[in-house]
């Protein structure tokens, strides 16, 4: 990895989500013959073939598959580490318009930028919560911190933390109909479903160790807001699926309880920004300042421990 430019690794990032030079060329501002250029200089760099190709599209190998794990953790350093040199020699100002969910936002996002306004006075931001997609150019948000997976074209996700939906339910719900055994137990269940920015309303698509299984639920109350579906579950309503970070307090005191521990859901946060947006000084404190609050800290994203072996109960 010696010979290997920061900015390399970027454009392999960039062309290995998109799994087309083309449209990586586009978010980069280069052309398709530079992004070509630039992954097979890497290739003979690293001497790995790290995407297959063909006349209508490329795909990650598995070795591209390892290389992209770990080029993210480099550039995050990277990046770190020159920020903190700039960040030394410049006053960092003017105003970023951010908008969040409902408990993330409140909860973790607002706290982590408090912190930042105190560490650089010059900053002047404006927080949305908004329990909705947003629109990056139309709504002026230089930053959508959100949950889940970035499936839009014309923008730059930023990873900030690791995170995944789990099932739980009150204790008097389970008492009541019973603690579910199986994906399949679900259809005789109420549950409580949130039309959740892009996610798949009445469908959970859940994993586990055997692989990914898709379910369909019926509503026995719906809403757009997550604060909403978490109030219901809590008052015995029936089994949601959440962020394990919003409900981590509520299984710990006993008022949630984790079933059918052995699946869950990918929920990783995201930073999302516009394409050329991710250039500026203050976007970019900004995003490393959140990965590094959200991942560790008073405000950090609590983490499910790994399910227990099969066999075992779910009930905690």
């Amino acid at each position: 990895m010696n010979n290997v430019l920061p900015q390399d690794l970027r454009v392999f990032i960039h062309a290995a989500r998109r799994a087309n030079f083309a449209a990586a060329a586009l978010e980069l501002g280069a052309s398709p013959a530079y992004v070509s250029k630039r992954i097979a200089m890497l290739e003979g760099t690293l001497k790995v073939k790290l995407f297959h190709r063909t006349t209508r599209h490329v795909s990650v190998t598995e070795r591209g598959e390892l290389m992209l794990s770990w080029a993210q953790r480099v550039l995050d350093v990277y990046d770190q580490l020159e920020g903190t040199l700039q960040e030394t020699e410049i006053e960092i100002r003017g105003g970023l318009r951010i908008a969040a969910s409902s408990g993330l936002g409140r909860n973790h996002v607002a706290p982590v930028l408090s912190e930042l306004v105190k560490m650089h006075p010059g900053l002047e931001i404006d927080l949305e919560i908004l329990d909705r997609s947003v629109d990056l150019v139309d709504e002026e948000i230089d930053i959508d911190v959100r949950v889940g997976d970035v499936r839009e074209h014309h923008v730059i996700p930023h990873h900030l933390a690791r995170g995944r939906r789990v099932l739980c339910a009150s204790p008097e719900y389970l008492r009541l109909h019973h603690e579910p055994e199986s994906l399949a137990d679900l259809s005789r269940h109420s549950c409580l479903l949130i039309r959740e920015r892009n996610e798949a309303f009445g469908r959970w698509t859940l994993q586990s160790a055997a692989g990914t299984r898709n379910v369909r639920v019926s509503a026995a109350l719906a809403s757009n807001h997550g604060d909403v579906i978490k109030r219901w579950a809590l008052e015995g309503h029936g089994i949601m699926l959440r962020s394990y970070w919003d409900v981590a307090e509520s299984l710990e005191r006993g008022d949630l309880v984790h079933v059918l521990r052995k699946f869950s859901q990918p929920a990783d946060v995201w930073a999302v920004t516009k394409i050329r947006s991710e250039n500026s000084a203050k976007t970019r404190l900004c995003i490393r300042h959140l990965r590094a609050r959200l991942r560790s800290g008073p405000f950090a994203l609590a983490v499910p421990a790994p399910a227990p072996p099969q066999g075992r109960s779910g009930r905690r």
